[in-house]
């Protein structure tokens, strides 16, 4: 077993499914990966099925009934990383708008410079977006700053899906109290990785929109992440974050680009 799990939440994935699993299994630095598939009806399981024979203890699949949303995935999938002890656990699309290369990049900040959530930043150094419409990147760029506003967390993309964690971000955070299934769960989770004082950076990665397949983002997931963050802040005022590092008066976050040195 590696220390590092990627988790690739699939549905109707069939065009991508075995090309990411050999683009992840191809890196320098190995990586375990982990499939959940809400039912996909075009075959997305029964093509990583035939996978598992030729990675044996590497690649893994979680088949689930119905599409259940994203977040309710990515926490079925964290929980199964850390009863079986990895020590960093990642989030990535299966539809390569990020790039696989990016996972070392990840992996290094919380592995070797001691971060404790490491983030693929669309907008850390101006934006990085090919291929999405106008529309759709100043959708995504003034999201993140609605977030930044109404929350006061200095992240500069707060909707980011490609992530790394390490396992002590996953059991701190209660994932049984996380509210939101849609792409209000990426900003949940950097939320409270936040407020309990986990040190976070943002590495900048070039985030391409899918050639292959159909995008599954709606006008309820986007309503959902705009009414959330609102919900989000106010419960927090009800809500106790002990700190991470005891003594701290605040939250001991550092937010910072991949090009700054420590």
């Amino acid at each position: 077993m590696n220390d590092g799990l990627v988790l690739i939440p699939t549905y109707n994935e069939r065009e991508n499914a075995e090309l990411i699993v050999r683009k992840v299994f191809s890196l320098p630095k190995p990586f375990d990966v982990l499939i959940i598939d809400d039912g996909s009806p075009d075959g997305t399981a029964a093509i990583i099925r035939d996978l598992m024979a030729e990675f044996p203890e590497r690649l893994f699949l979680e088949e689930r009934q119905g599409k259940l949303g994203l977040g309710t995935a990515y926490i079925h999938g964290f929980r199964w990383a850390l009863d079986r002890g990895y020590q960093y656990v990642f989030e990535m699309d299966a539809d390569f708008s990020h790039n696989p290369d990016d996972l070392v990049k990840l992996y290094d900040a919380c592995a070797h410079q001691g971060y404790d959530l490491a983030i693929g930043s669309r907008y850390i150094q101006g934006v990085n977006v090919v291929n999405w419409p106008m529309n759709r990147v100043l959708m995504s760029y003034f999201a993140s700053a609605y977030v930044r506003f109404i929350t006061g967390m200095p992240i500069m993309d707060s909707t980011a899906g490609f992530k790394c964690y390490t396992a002590r971000v996953l059991r701190t955070i209660p994932l049984d109290r996380i509210r939101f299934v849609g792409y209000a769960f990426q900003i949940e989770m950097k939320w409270l990785a936040y407020k309990y004082g986990f040190r976070i950076k943002e590495v900048p990665i070039i985030f391409t929109d899918r050639t292959r397949g159909t995008s599954k983002m709606s006008k309820g997931i986007v309503q959902e992440a705009f009414l959330g963050v609102i919900k989000m802040k106010v419960s927090s005022w009800f809500r106790r974050f002990e700190q991470v590092r005891p003594g701290s008066a605040a939250p001991l976050v550092s937010v910072t680009s991949a090009s700054e040195t420590r």
